[in-house]
């Protein structure tokens, strides 16, 4: 009889081990191990080799598991034949059945996937202890792997799955909604180009490079921008841009007849198709704030700045103390319009005085 009760307890002790170490080692998150060895945690430095290299020591659980199954279930089976006679063999395979299932699956599987943080000591040296106990195994499983599995290797975690745990996030008060918004947009800067939050070309105030200061100066839309492009023979063609700061600072010098293009800068061109991580990647790069986007063509389909990409992964337009309107893209459109309605008044006025002519 106490033979029989050792078996069991071997079996359901072992095999209970064996449940948490892989509870454990699959529910505890890669991301909290790291912010654990970042604080010098030893412990998730171990979890997280184990991780990374996750064949073996499931090889080693689930080998040491079985053993354990079939040695304690050979010897309780063997001693309750014993002990009890033939008769009572079927009562006693449903009763260690039935304290597997729950001694070894249930309540070990409960307690590592809700306890993984605070286990992570302790079970990355049991696992350890199971490679090593069980090390032939373990080569024999690995050499299995290597040809059954998959030659490609999937990533772990994909920009959808960051972006619903930062929306779940969110709903369980984790994140503001405007930190969520945030997370979203950023997860897009791959996806959305410039074309899509560029200031097209009709409504963008460019300036001839063969303007004087004094030129310049006596136009006042100008005066709105920080950075103005400027073109060379006709508006297609951009041949960079001035701050208005520098013309201001050669006017302080009276040099009123200086023209743009001897202040002028380069700029930076992205074909309309470039995305905005790569825009922004670059002009952090270049230290730039405005960049040219063309067309197909190479001709002028617009502009796009700095602000205006970090605008877009904010979610909301950023005002420069010095700024005079708040939406420099709405107000470029307004301005268009206005001219557009204007043009549009001349012409019927233009008719008009055909008609009274014919």
């Amino acid at each position: 009889m106490t033979l029989l009760f050792i078996y069991l307890f071997i079996a359901l002790f072992i095999s209970f081990l064996c449940s948490i170490m892989e509870a454990v080692l699959l529910s505890v998150p890669i991301s909290y191990l790291k912010s654990k060895l970042e604080n010098g945690d030893r412990s998730a430095e171990s979890m997280i080799k184990l991780k990374e290299d996750i064949d073996k020591p499931l090889s080693a659980i689930l080998s040491l598991n079985t053993v354990a199954h079939t040695v304690g279930a050979a010897g309780v089976g063997a001693q309750a034949t014993i002990v009890f006679g033939d008769a009572y063999f079927g009562i006693v395979s449903a009763v260690l059945t039935i304290l597997i299932l729950v001694f070894t699956e249930i309540i070990p599987k409960t307690l590592g996937a809700n306890y993984s943080k605070e286990l992570v000591g302790v079970v990355s040296k049991l696992i350890n202890a199971s490679i090593i106990l069980t090390y032939p195994l373990v080569i024999i499983s690995s050499l299995l792997t290597r040809v059954l599995a998959r030659s490609k290797v999937e990533l772990t975690t994909s920009r959808e799955e960051i972006s619903a745990l930062a929306s779940i996030g969110t709903q369980e008060g984790i994140f503001a909604d405007k930190e969520n918004k945030i997370i979203q947009n950023l997860i897009k800067l791959k996806s959305i180009k410039v074309s899509e939050i560029m200031t097209p070309r009709v409504v963008v105030v460019i300036a001839n490079e063969e303007m004087t200061l004094q030129e310049f100066l006596k136009n006042k839309e100008f005066l709105h921008f920080s950075r103005i492009p400027i073109y060379q023979t006709n508006k297609d063609n951009i041949s960079g841009y001035v701050l208005r700061t520098v013309v201001f600072e050669k006017l302080a010098e009276d040099q009123f007849d200086l023209k743009l293009k001897d202040i002028k800068r380069e700029i930076i061109t992205f074909p309309k198709s470039t995305t905005l991580f790569k825009a922004w990647d670059e002009m952090l790069a270049k230290r730039e704030h405005i960049s040219l986007v063309i067309d197909n063509y190479g001709g002028m389909d617009g502009i796009t700045t700095l602000e205006d990409i970090i605008e877009s992964l904010l979610g909301f337009e950023i005002i420069d103390e010095k700024d005079r309107v708040d939406d420099m893209q709405k107000y470029a459109l307004d301005r268009w319009k206005s001219k557009q309605k204007k043009y549009d008044l001349l012409k019927d006025v233009s008719k008009k005085d055909e008609n009274k002519n014919s």
